[in-house]
């Protein structure tokens, strides 16, 4: 997810507190760990400073930082840097951060992007591309809520945000669900599938892969699927000089489901074509030939 959507989700699981009887330190405590723990794992940003770091960039973001076994250790650094500042001891502070932490991790894995869930012990990407990485629809239902609040003043604060997040738990779920029955059908039709959900609810693209030809389709649960655009790839094509010239190329057909194999009299390179738009995908490494 974005940042913004990450900082979102600190700020109303905060809010789905109940705080009437803490003071003015613990809220903030409790602040500093949701909106911290909202946005931790993406500390793996910092490697793009090396230039080792800017080559495997897709391979190191959303890795190991963002793998469900380091949230309590998240969680448990977030609670002791509270507590050096506001001296507070109060679980919920831990337990706020906790939640924020695996919700960071569990909202990345829904997307088409891939995070690292299990690493260090395994370097699968879970990629479900069941939710967009911006999800508009995540940003009205909590929209909705702040103005619940803003125009009903006597709403207890911390239901109304325990209400939003039912909606955004049974979103996630509705959309959950719809893409798992269109990739299921899809596996019956391609060898290799990817799925990346719309700006729109309930529709999601569908990338398959059947020896060298990737089929991109729209599809829905009730409107079926149209394909729109079929695409050849390379795939005897040579590709160490496009490995030797540019690593970054590597890591792509290392870190991507599968990749379109671009050999013409101009370029060698591989895209990912669950970022293919207009013609182009924003993940392509390449290498001109002269």
């Amino acid at each position: 997810m974005d940042t913004v959507t990450h900082t979102l989700f600190g700020l109303t699981t905060y809010g789905a507190v109940k705080k009437n009887e803490m003071d003015r330190n613990t809220k903030r405590a409790l602040l500093f760990s949701a909106l911290i723990a909202s946005q931790i794992p993406d500390i793996d940003v910092v490697a793009n400073v090396t230039e080792n770091g800017r080559i495997m960039e897709q391979m190191w973001h959303r890795g190991l930082t963002h793998s469900f076994f380091l949230v309590p250790i998240w969680a448990a650094i977030i609670y002791v840097l509270a507590y050096c500042i506001w001296k507070r001891k109060d679980l919920i502070i831990f337990y706020l951060a906790l939640l924020n932490v695996f919700i960071h991790n569990a909202t990345d894995a829904l997307n088409a992007w891939g995070t690292g869930v299990f690493e260090p012990f395994s370097q699968m990407r879970m990629t479900l591309g069941v939710i967009p990485i911006v999800d508009f629809m995540i940003w009205s239902i909590i929209l909705v809520g702040w103005l619940c609040i803003r125009i009903k003043k006597t709403l207890p604060r911390y239901k109304v945000w325990r209400y939003v997040w039912l909606v955004l738990i049974l979103h996630l779920a509705l959309q959950g669900t719809q893409g798992y029955l269109i990739y299921q059908e899809a596996k019956n039709e391609y060898k290799e599938v990817a799925l990346s959900a719309s700006f729109l609810p309930g529709h999601f693209s569908v990338i398959g892969k059947n020896k060298n030809i990737v089929t991109l389709s729209s599809a829905t649960v009730l409107g079926g699927k149209v394909v729109n655009e079929s695409i050849v790839s390379m795939e005897e094509a040579n590709l160490e000089p496009l490995y030797q010239a540019n690593p970054k190329a590597e890591v792509l057909m290392e870190w991507s489901p599968f990749v379109v194999v671009v050999e013409t009299d101009e370029k060698l390179g591989v895209y990912d074509p669950r970022f293919y738009r207009n013609g182009s995908s924003f993940l392509f490494e390449y290498i001109e030939i002269n």
